[in-house]
């Protein structure tokens, strides 16, 4: 798993992990490029990691900031011949479009006339008028160098790098079949003009300029197609961006000033208006309103907002003008590592694209291969002696093959479902997940703040005797003081309500899934589990445990409080089940997935929050490590398991599972665990989730088969001279697009699946 403090455009040093790096790439031309220059880092000493995603234009580099920095990491790139940008650099991205489509433009301009000259090679055109001009070999040529060395110098750079790293990629490909066009008509150029003037053979032969001009031209188009295509698709997974403020209104020394965003500091006073972006997550301070959090946390509703409650970045005010106190700017905002998070998985790679990556990787030299093979089998077999018909046809198996196709199917589809999850408070922190979600079998739900509220209410108290209801509630307070188990602010919050004075404690010591123990001036106090009253002997018990009977019968939890080991009483919570709990364990049910409750809790509250969410397996009484037990026994068994929980206690249970779902209600715990991150308190998200990586695997494997299927049927038909080789390049051009335009079906499919 990559570090969860990735920062976009910056660096994060942890302790374990090092630092880590995210860059935009300007000028990769196919998937090989991308794998070179993760070769290469791979190697720096110091890199620890690297990823590049050529369908997204990014990379991600883990490393030791003590052992490499990331000028020289960008150094290293540039050497590569690539260009290095901030990731979601609009000027770098746009300035290599432009310059694509002023090389397309050329390219067109200066092609016309040779495609001109070229009716004269079919009969069914030979009487359409050409001038005397356009058929002048010379005129031709100086058209045709112009195209192949000045248009197309960018392919002959790209490879010269290429195999100077031992690697070939799409520009050797091009670089090689156009020039050997090129280079033959060049020759018959000569020949024609001084091969007559000898007297050494009469007529003009024919000559093949149009074959590389056009070539250029279609892999270009390709080119600017597929980069507007994939444009288009990853602004499908880049709504975040849009989120950003870039000026605010901040109160100083009493005056209202208008700042850009990065110079606002944490304490300062923000003004929002209504309908003005929130800039820095913070506490409102004054004002009455609601806050759109639809593009944040998928929650169409409009949220209250008061002094005292949380706003985030990238929220819209849509009331009344709010103040807000600045907790968090830039890049520490929940918005900022939602969006670093997901730029982490578009860069890293699912078992599937591993493997076509290895495929690819041996694509280019096996197409080689073939081509010198087609070469061999015309001139020596199929048609003995004739070297520009070997020479064509090897030249159409050279510009058929295409391996950007097959590098494009995986990543781009993934980057829209990604973004498209995203929007609806769905967050894929690994690619990988969207990819083990498709074949899930079992879901184990947490109960408390997953299955249901995680709000729990003192629901009754029973005191042992002796012993009064505010004297037990005070001292289990006192407790569950520095807890951050949902039970214990239960407790917490029913003393405050009363007015309790809670005594202060020391040598806290906390036992997940069992209970906490604190010393106070009165003893030591233990709040916790009828399993932990048992095995510490609380003396006292028979009374209370009637009474916890009863109450885990009614579907409540019981807490258990000692001082000293002598139980002095029992407090019962509630804890009603979410409103979309039961929707969503059916809809799942429905998808073919088995459902079970897996809880700390006791068989009676259990069972009764199970029954009502419609869930009939439940282990209850589990432990973190029973949980983490559990997972592994089910893998064993061969079974695909996701786990979803709160993302505390949980949290080896949600990194062990295949797919692990963190819930933080809205806030950013969940970003701390787990493989996805559920921003809305709602088990929906999952069931959203597993469609969407249905339907994204679904069309991997579409991609992936127009891919194999274009590259097993043209390159035969071209080896067969059944191809002209403009013909081939322009289809190997089109075979990129229309993965790409697959992949944007995605967008609809998902909209139209999840609503």
């Amino acid at each position: 798993m990559k570090p969860a403090g990735w920062r976009r455009g910056k660096t994060e040093v942890d302790g374990k992990n090092g630092a880590s790096l995210d860059l935009g790439i300007q000028g990769m031309s196919c998937t090989a490029c991308a794998a070179r220059i993760e070769k290469t880092l791979g190697k720096q000493s110091g890199v620890g990691e690297a990823a590049v995603s050529y369908a997204s234009r990014r990379a991600w580099i883990r490393y030791e900031p003590d052992q490499i920095t990331p000028g020289e990491i960008k150094e290293k790139i540039q050497r590569l011949g690539f260009g290095v940008s901030e990731p979601g650099d609009r000027s770098a991205e746009l300035a290599e479009m432009n310059a694509l489509r002023l090389r397309l433009f050329l390219s067109v301009l200066f092609s016309l006339p040779l495609l001109w000259a070229m009716v004269g090679h079919y009969e069914a055109l030979s009487g359409l008028p050409v001038p005397g001009w356009v058929r002048n070999g010379w005129v031709q040529l100086a058209l045709a160098t112009f195209i192949q060395f000045g248009v197309g110098l960018p392919f002959y750079l790209n490879a010269w790098s290429a195999l100077r790293a031992k690697t070939a990629n799409m520009d050797v490909l091009v670089a090689l079949g156009t020039t050997a066009a090129y280079l033959y008509s060049h020759y018959m150029v000569f020949e024609n003009e001084f091969g007559n003037m000898a007297g050494i053979h009469g007529g003009m032969a024919p000559l093949y300029f149009d074959t590389s001009a056009v070539v250029i031209t279609a892999v270009l188009l390709g080119k600017y197609m597929e980069s507007r295509s994939a444009a288009r698709a990853l602004r499908e997974g880049d709504s975040f961006a849009k989120l950003k403020a870039d000026e605010i209104n901040v109160i100083r020394e009493g005056v209202t000033r208008r700042v850009p965003a990065s110079s606002v500091r944490d304490g300062d006073i923000v003004l929002v208006a209504s309908g003005e972006l929130v800039p820095v997550d913070g506490i409102v301070t004054g004002g009455q309103s609601e806050a759109d959090e639809s593009l944040l946390t998928g929650e169409s509703r409009a949220v209250p907002k008061s002094p005292g409650i949380r706003v985030w970045a990238g929220t819209r005010n849509q009331g009344d003008t709010l103040r807000i106190r600045t907790e968090t700017t830039g890049d520490g905002t929940l918005l900022s590592r939602i969006d670093a998070l997901l730029r982490q998985a578009q860069a890293a790679k699912t078992g599937i694209q591993r493997k076509v990556d290895r495929i690819s990787a041996r694509f280019v030299p096996f197409m080689l291969l073939a081509s010198a093979s087609t070469f061999l089998i015309w001139y020596l077999l199929v048609d003995p002696g004739n070297i520009s018909k070997a020479s064509l046809c090897a030249l159409a198996v050279l510009l058929a093959a295409c391996p950007c196709a097959l590098g494009l199917a995986t990543p781009i589809s993934l980057v829209i479902a990604a973004g498209k999850l995203a929007r609806r408070g769905v967050v894929i922190k690994e690619a990988s997940a969207l990819e083990s979600m498709a074949k899930l079998q079992v879901i184990l739900l947490d109960k408390t703040g997953t299955l249901t509220e995680g709000k729990p209410c003192v629901a009754g108290i029973q005191p042992a005797e002796g012993w009064s209801a505010a004297a037990l509630l005070r001292l289990a307070a006192a407790a569950e003081a520095k807890s951050q188990h949902p039970y214990a602010a239960a407790v917490r919050d029913e003393a405050r309500r009363r007015g309790l004075v809670v005594p202060a404690t020391e040598d806290e010591v906390e036992w997940p899934g069992y209970g906490v123990s604190a010393e106070c001036p009165e003893g030591r106090i233990t709040v916790g589990s009828r399993l932990l009253a048992q095995q510490q002997h609380w003396s006292g018990l028979k009374r209370v445990m009637d009474y916890a009977a009863i109450r885990e019968m009614q579907g409540e939890t019981v807490l258990l409080a000692a001082l000293n080991d002598a139980c002095i009483g029992a407090i019962a919570l509630g804890d009603r089940l979410k409103p979309t709990s039961a929707q969503a364990v059916q809809a799942l049910r429905q998808e073919g997935l088995e459902i079970w409750l897996t809880t700390g809790d006791s068989v009676g509250p259990a069972t009764v929050a199970a029954r009502e969410a419609g869930i009939s397996r439940v282990e209850a009484g589990m432990l973190p490590a029973d949980k983490l037990r559990l997972i592994r026994s089910l893998q064993q068994q061969g079974r695909i398991v996701a786990m979803a929980g709160d993302g505390w206690n949980d949290a080896p249970a949600l990194a062990a599972a295949d797919t692990g779902f963190a819930m933080a209600g809205g806030t950013d715990a969940a970003l701390h665990a787990g493989h996805v991150a559920l921003l809305r308190p709602s088990l929906l998200g999952i069931h959203g989730a597993v469609l969407a990586s249905r339907l994204t695997v679904r069309n991997i494997k579409q991609n992936l088969g127009f891919a194999f299927l274009y590259n097993l049927c043209i390159v035969p038909i071209a080896a067969a001279g059944l191809l002209e080789p403009w013909m081939a390049g322009a289809a190997m051009a089109l075979s990129s697009l229309t993965v790409v335009g697959n992949a944007l079906r995605l967008s609809g499919q998902i909209t139209r699946k999840l609503g």
